[in-house]
């Protein structure tokens, strides 16, 4: 197929360099969606229906095969000889069972190893006599090794997630999941299924994930394309609103206030108060006539575009219009007959321009929001009646500043300014957007991503348990009231599928503290993994217990409170032990990431070492946001982990 297209000849069927361009860049990304990737078969598993797909099954029409995989392959004819796991009647590879066959009489899974076909297993979902089992190849491919970035999970893909990636387009779907649930691999695999179905209209709207940091974005960053999407786009929130270089900081409380949805109404407050009603006529001169509009005219043109709510700077675009028109109202009512081109042409004479200028001036949102931070009185005018005295002295800048950009704006600044940006001019919807680890957001980032989506869906995921922010979200249903989709479906994922036994039981004894509604993740692995907690006496120890991971094969994360981690930097280097950053990918030769409790969230690792539980909790501003760090930092081992501590541990953890 990839030799097909390599082998196409357009030299004689664009009718110019702009046709041939664009079918260049088309053949080029289909080559590139063809690529073969290496220790990855074409396909992963077949179906034998008992019955054609689609056929009367009455009149007991011949079953069919279908071999399932990644991606849709076709012979030289153009006969498909494995189906795109995406497509309809590839479903009951996922969803049929014992008690529902969805006529299959048989379910295939093929296991390889680096590539090579090395085990099959079969299922007879219809055969009354075979009893149900569980997929030995299917729980092999869940806990194989975890080396390098994210991969996909299509062979293994369950009922309760398939549901999920297979919900429609125009519905937002919202997966609360515990640790190691796949509720990331969900929202990309749902991606993937969207633009299969809906290719047409998703590549006129377009797609974007979003994810908490760039760690974790190069970590998932190869999902898409091993799927064939090259598409779709990815970004941090601090991405989507970097209208100003973020150089600055708040304190915990600042940042809880300005992410407060109660700012969005200042603001709005703020933009409107720059209209000003007119108190003088305008008066047009046309060659030798001289057309006046009253002031009263004027207010009343002012006061609708006003109750029509619509954007600052349409509202401003629209004015100079309805002027015009008024004008032309006079002209007709006199006997001329004014067409569309004297409208314009009055609409941009200079009175009417100067009074547009008086009545509705232009807005800079960065320099509405410094105005907002830096004056007192301004900010107390808006913020009158919606913030108390006490917050707005908490947002208020204590220096002065000369401008735009020399401030040092916050990250929660830049989302002030986005929002800012919006009341003036709408910002531009997609299709579809992704947003994960979205139990972090404050409600003016959600309402900052429901802004790329208010002509489209989203799928939200999360775990409320995972939240360490200040401002985490308490509910689901208020979160998606931010996000601007309060009829969003909210599925909830509970089989682990990650975190061993053993481990995941003993992070759950901290969920009465930090989510006491939310149900305990139920580890669906057969290997119990291993787990032990050390008491030490210092960091030579902790680098012993990295030592000692990484004999088996794999990869080891060291994760440490972000205090702690310039220390064991240097006891690893001292010990001669190679490490790298997160999002760094492994190799052969370096297999440990040192990784800040800060930046854990979202990675998996096959082996774990938890330096100092304690310091991790005592690393953040308050009791409740460290206990979820460090229920984060203990959920990130596939196969093991070793707590190590030399000071107490959190009673919490009993």
């Amino acid at each position: 197929m990839r030799e097909d297209v390599e082998n196409l000849d357009i030299r004689d069927v664009t009718a110019n360099w702009v046709n041939a361009e664009v079918l260049a860049h088309q053949i080029e990304e289909r080559i590139k969606a063809l690529a073969d990737l290496s220790h990855t078969p074409l396909f992963f598993g077949r179906l034998d229906y008992l019955h054609a797909p689609g056929a009367d099954q009455a009149e007991g029409a011949e079953g069919e095969r279908f071999y399932i995989g990644r991606r849709h392959v076709h012979d030289a004819d153009g006969d498909p000889m494995v189906i795109d796991w995406r497509a309809p009647v590839s479903q009951p590879f996922y969803r049929a069972s014992k008690k529902d066959p969805m006529d299959i009489g048989l379910r295939r899974r093929f296991g390889y190893t680096g590539g090579d076909l090395t085990a099959y297993e079969d299922e007879h979902l219809s055969d009354p006599a075979e009893a149900a089992t569980t997929s030995k190849l299917l729980q092999q491919e869940i806990e194989r090794p975890r080396v390098g970035p994210m991969r996909d999970i299509v062979a293994t893909i369950q009922p309760e997630q398939d549901e999920i990636v297979r919900a429609g387009l125009s519905g937002t779907v919202c997966v609360q999941g515990g640790p190691g649930t796949g509720k990331t691999a969900v929202g990309l695999h749902r991606v993937a299924y969207l633009l299969y179905a809906h290719r047409e209209r998703l590549a006129r709207t377009g797609t974007l994930v979003i994810g908490p940091n760039k760690s974790f974005l190069h970590y998932i960053e190869q999902v898409l394309p091993a799927l064939g999407e090259l598409e779709v786009k990815q970004a941090t929130v601090d991405d989507l609103v970097a209208h100003v270089e973020v150089r600055g900081t708040d304190t915990a409380t600042a940042a809880v206030i300005k992410g407060d949805a109660r700012m969005a109404e200042v603001l709005r407050r703020a933009v409107r108060s720059h209209v000003t009603m007119p108190t003088e006529p305008v008066v047009v001169v046309r060659g030798s006539r001289r057309w006046r509009v009253p002031a009263y005219e004027l207010e009343e043109i002012v006061r609708e575009l006003l109750d029509r709510d619509i954007r600052y700077g349409a509202a401003r675009e629209a004015l100079p219009q309805r002027i015009a028109h008024a004008v032309l109202v006079q002209m007709e009512r006199s006997g001329e007959a004014p067409d569309d081109r004297v409208q314009d042409a009055v609409a941009r004479n200079p009175a009417v321009k100067a009074a547009v200028k008086a009545i509705w001036p232009p807005v800079d949102p960065a320099k509405l929001v410094l105005r907002l931070l830096t004056d007192a009185d301004f900010l107390a005018e808006h913020a009158d009646g919606v913030l108390e005295a006490d917050e707005q002295k908490e947002i208020l800048w204590t220096k002065p500043v000369r401008s735009v950009k020399s401030a040092k704006w916050s990250p929660a600044d830049a989302v002030l300014i986005d929002e800012a940006t919006d009341l003036v001019q709408r910002t531009h919807s997609l299709g579809h957007v992704v947003l994960d680890e979205a139990q972090d957001l404050s409600p003016m980032q959600y309402r900052a991503v429901g802004r790329r989506c208010t002509t489209g869906s989203a799928t939200v995921l999360g775990d409320l348990a995972q939240g360490t922010t200040p401002w985490a979200t308490r509910s689901w249903q208020e979160a998606l009231a931010h996000l601007g989709k309060p009829e969003a479906v909210v599925e909830e994922l509970t089989a682990g599928f990650r975190v061993p036994t053993d481990v995941i039981t003993y992070a759950s004894r901290l969920l009465p503290h930090i989510a006491p509604g939310l149900t305990p993740v139920a580890s669906v692995r057969e290997n119990p993994g291993f787990f032990e907690v050390r008491t030490i006496t210092g960091t030579a120890e902790v680098v012993a217990a990295c030592a000692e991971l990484l004999r088996n094969e794999g990869s080891t994360g060291l994760i440490a409170a972000d205090a702690r981690v310039p220390a064991l930097a240097e006891a690893l280097t001292a010990a001669g032990i190679p490490y790298l950053a997160p999002g760094e990918e492994t190799t052969r030769e370096t297999r440990l990431t040192l990784v800040p409790a800060s930046l854990a969230k979202g990675l998996e690792y096959d082996y774990v070492v938890l330096d100092e539980p304690q310091a991790v909790v005592d690393g953040e501003p308050d009791e409740r946001t460290g206990l979820r760090r460090l229920y984060v930092a203990l959920t990130r081992a596939v196969s093991g982990l070793i707590v190590t501590h030399a000071a107490p541990l959190p009673p919490q953890l009993g």
